[in-house]
């Protein structure tokens, strides 16, 4: 069986590649940091760091183990939050699952200043993940709510969601280029410009998607850069290095040296749902999934 506590060990060394800095966070000394390594190595049967007398790196083998030893640490935290709360028979503690969008749309900060107002003394946790692990938290009851781009299956035999907003795509130009001042853009004024493309983590096919979504408007895109996030985005249209789309509810961030253009003939949106189990526990997570239902109509 794994061992938490190596786990943790590990993930630290991997992050640092360096056995003296992790030691370091983890207030341990390096000769039981290594020992300790070097079990889960032996537990496992695998190698997993390249070790040299100038550095420590991680195998292919250990990138792979990393990632899901986050995961795990990640769920193991939440399910330590939910057994303290459940311990102490709390009725109000919250475990709240969001993507980004969930934030900048104002949707999860204006449910929680309802809930803070009507229930101060709540506790919340907030997770951002990604949907899968979202919809893996609602159904191992680690998570009580969960904010995603899209809804679980129609036939999940847990999980129920709720539509909750759809945020449109606008242009955002460069101040000073020539479509800055025009009266109206058409999907010819597009075609064969450079533009940034705005990375979807959850989608391996993104890039495919977002083409496709061009040429469906009737334009192709020359992409020129692609950005992890819609702010490092903008950032870049306004150095005027391309084009981008991006959500209305990202215009508020937009500076002097950007144009925000609507498209009438672009129906390209970002979505946000809700999703829950379909059991509810306790109150207090059917009173905040109202809250968020709510504001729907808000926004």
């Amino acid at each position: 069986m794994l061992d938490l506590r190596q786990l943790r060990y590990f993930v630290a060394v991997a992050e640092t590649e360096h056995v003296g800095q992790a030691a370091e966070r983890l207030h341990i000394s390096q000769s039981p940091l290594s020992r300790q390594i070097a079990q889960l190595e032996k537990s496992l049967g695998l190698t997993l760091f390249e070790r040299s007398q100038q550095r420590i790196r991680l195998t292919r083998d250990g990138q792979v183990f990393l990632v899901e030893s986050r995961a795990l640490l990640q769920h193991a935290d939440r399910l330590e939050n939910l057994g303290r709360r459940l311990g102490r028979g709390e009725e109000g503690g919250l475990c709240i699952g969001y993507v980004a969008d969930a934030i900048h749309t104002g949707i999860l900060p204006g449910a929680l200043r309802a809930l803070h107002d009507a229930q101060p003394d709540v506790h919340i946790a907030l997770y951002n993940l990604s949907p899968s692990a979202q919809f893996e938290g609602l159904r191992q009851r680690s998570l009580d709510i969960a904010l995603v781009h899209q809804p679980p299956s129609a036939d999940d035999p847990d999980l129920v969601a709720a539509p909750l907003f759809q945020d449109p795509l606008l242009l955002a130009v460069p101040a000073k280029h020539p479509l800055a001042d025009k009266a109206e853009i058409v999907p010819g004024d597009l075609d064969g410009l450079p533009w940034v493309a705005i990375e979807n983590a959850q989608d391996p096919a993104w890039r495919d998607t977002f083409i496709a979504s061009c040429a469906a408007a009737g334009f192709t895109p020359d992409i020129r850069l692609d950005a992890a996030e819609p702010l490092t985005a903008l950032g870049l249209v306004a150095s005027g290095l391309g084009l981008a789309l991006v959500q209305k509810s990202m215009a508020s961030a937009t500076t002097e040296d950007i144009e925000v253009r609507e498209l009438p003939w672009h129906e390209g949106c970002v979505q946000l749902w809700a999703a829950w189990h379909h059991i509810d526990l306790r109150p207090v997570v059917t009173s905040f999934r109202a809250t968020v239902l709510g504001t729907r109509g808000a926004e």
